[in-house]
Parts: C-alpha cells; sequence; structure tokens
C-alpha cells in the first residue's frame, strides 16, 4: 500500500469519481491513476469503487470506510509537513478559509489586510459557501478554518469557538412609512414583505423563531444568501429588508435607511472552527487572534485540550464577547 494510492482514491472521490478530471488536478494521467486504484484494491481485497465498464457508478460501502481511514491518514501527512514548514520558515505557507458572503465582506477585510501586512508570504486562499458547506470543507480538511454562524454544530470533528455577537437591522427605502417609525415592533415587520436571507444562512433561524414566538406569519417573498442582493431588491421595491447590521453601510447604501431590531431578535453569535488534531503553524494562531482578540494562543491551546464541545462552551460560557 502505497501514500500515493490513497491520495488517488481521495482525490478521485472530491471529484465525483471522475478519473479524467483527478488526473488533471494532479497532473497525471488518468491510465496510472486507475492503475493505481487497481493495484490497492488487489492488495486490499476488496472494493473500493463500483464501476459500470470503464466507468466508476458509487463508492462501496467497504470503499467509505476505507475513504475514512485514508483521510484521517493525508491529514496526518499534511500535518506533519506543516510541522517540518513551522520549523524552517514560519511565516511562509498559506492558509485556506472558508466563509459566508457577508462575513467576507463585513467582517474580515480589516483581519485579512492586517493579516497579509504581517505575512507577505503566506498564501491566502479564500472560499464562499453556505454554512454547510462551509463546515464540510472544514471538516474534511479541504480548509483550514470555517467562519460562519449556523450548521457547525452539526460536525463532532470540528473545534468550535466563539469571536463576535451580532443582530439584524431593517432596512427599507428612504420614502418608506417605517422609516417614521421610533421602535419597530415584530407586528410593523409583519405587515409588509420581507426580503431577507435564505434559511439557515446568516442567523436566519432565530429570525424565523423570534415570529413564531408572537405567533405572527411573516410574507417573505424573497431570499438570497448576499447582503448585497436583498438590498438591491429592497430598493426595488421587492419589500423590506432585514440584514445583519454589520451589512450596512451609510455611505455605500444611498438611498436606504436602516432601522435598529436588536430588541426583536436574539443575538446571534458567529464562530470560527477547524478540525480536531489539526496542527496550527503560528500564523494561523496570529490570524484567530486579530479576527478575534479575545481567541489568543493559550487560550486557543486550552479549547484544543478540551476533551468535548460541552467543555469548550463552558469556557466561554461567562464571556462578554464583542458586538459587530
Amino acid at each position: 500500500m502505497k501514500l500515493q494510492q490513497l491520495r488517488y482514491i481521495w482525490e478521485v472521490a472530491r471529484h465525483d469519481l471522475n478519473v479524467s478530471a483527478t488526473a488533471q488536478s494532479l497532473y497525471t494521467s488518468q491510465p496510472g491513476i486507475s492503475k493505481q486504484i487497481r493495484l490497492l484494491e488487489d492488495e486490499l481485497g476488496v472494493e473500493v469503487f463500483a464501476r459500470s465498464g470503464k466507468h466508476l457508478t458509487r463508492v462501496t460501502p467497504a470503499g467509505e470506510k476505507i475513504l475514512e481511514v485514508a483521510g484521517d491518514i493525508l491529514r496526518k501527512v499534511e500535518s506533519i509537513k506543516q510541522v517540518a514548514q513551522e520549523f524552517s520558515d514560519e511565516k511562509m505557507g498559506s492558509l485556506d478559509v472558508a466563509t459566508t458572503h457577508t462575513q467576507a465582506r463585513y467582517a474580515l477585510p480589516e483581519t485579512i489586510n492586517g493579516f497579509m501586512q504581517s505575512y507577505p508570504d503566506v498564501s491566502l486562499h479564500m472560499h464562499q459557501g453556505t454554512p454547510m458547506q462551509i463546515a464540510e470543507m472544514a471538516a474534511d480538511g479541504t480548509v483550514d478554518f470555517c467562519i460562519a454562524t449556523e450548521a457547525m454544530s452539526h460536525f463532532n470533528d470540528l473545534i468550535m469557538m466563539p469571536c463576535y455577537r451580532w443582530n439584524r437591522s431593517v432596512v427599507v427605502p428612504k420614502d418608506h412609512p417605517l422609516a417614521q417609525v421610533s421602535r419597530l415592533t415584530l407586528k410593523d415587520i409583519a405587515d409588509y414583505p420581507i426580503v431577507t436571507y435564505v434559511f439557515g444562512f446568516t442567523g436566519r433561524s432565530k429570525l424565523d423563531d423570534a415570529f413564531i414566538r408572537e405567533g405572527l406569519d411573516p410574507r417573505v417573498v424573497f431570499t438570497a444568501v448576499d447582503s448585497d442582493v436583498i438590498k438591491t431588491y429592497v430598493r426595488l421595491g421587492l419589500g423590506i429588508g432585514i440584514i445583519a447590521t454589520m451589512a450596512f453601510d451609510e455611505a455605500a447604501d444611498h438611498g436606504l435607511v436602516c432601522l435598529d431590531a436588536s430588541h426583536l431578535f436574539e443575538a446571534s453569535y458567529t464562530k470560527i472552527g477547524f478540525r480536531k488534531g489539526t496542527f496550527l503553524r503560528g500564523y494561523m494562531y496570529d490570524f484567530i487572534q486579530k479576527f478575534a482578540p479575545h481567541l489568543t494562543p493559550d487560550v486557543v491551546r486550552e479549547v484544543q485540550a478540551c476533551n468535548n464541545r460541552a467543555e469548550v462552551e463552558e469556557m466561554f460560557a461567562n464571556q462578554v464577547l464583542p458586538e459587530l
């Protein structure tokens, strides 16, 4: 059994069983990958992939277990490389971060700018997706860090740490009747069509919970994953917008008024996470602290030493987080 063979089956699975695409991504030949997979299967005595003719059709039950172990092995190998690189050059490497549009657009720019100035020889790659996609990328090792508000709790292999809390505002055109209301109520909002985030995205669940508790049935007429898209359709008169307060820029969002709604909805918490067992290089600890100053390297190491998620939550239970 060769490490290269494990990498081939892992990458083939990641490329939806497309051997040709896998070969292109690894800069090797398709026949070479197919041959090595066959040699591995012959050695193991089981098929990793089921086939129809020359085409791979699915991962076998045995293959699923083998791929799970192969993924762990490949991540350990990557950690060994990271350890060696940390001692050879602590300011050179790469960092992959997965997050949502709202975080990338409004919460992260200052952190990214400061980090790149401190570490010009570190290649930083930003991946955007839904909270579920983001958590999956961190869980399978595609990225080093995930930053999001929802879906993180579904992945037990992730170490999650709270960064900051945030709440919502209602955005309306300047001539909208709600612009004259001094203190909004949920009933005020429910009287108008609503444009907001897709369910399961950027704290949407807290919004829905608030209306349910009041027995209100809001008319959500349009949803999007992008705060800027939501504001665009508010300008068009499609409805009133409910967005993260940090996503309103008074200078850029001309024609709109931002109305505080933090008293109507429970605060949400954005977290940063990484897979258990990940070796964090010095600049990775620094990135975390630049984004969330209370998460010092010592605090992160203490979190890494926790046995379960409950212990992590207990660590931060009485801490007042900054608000964006």
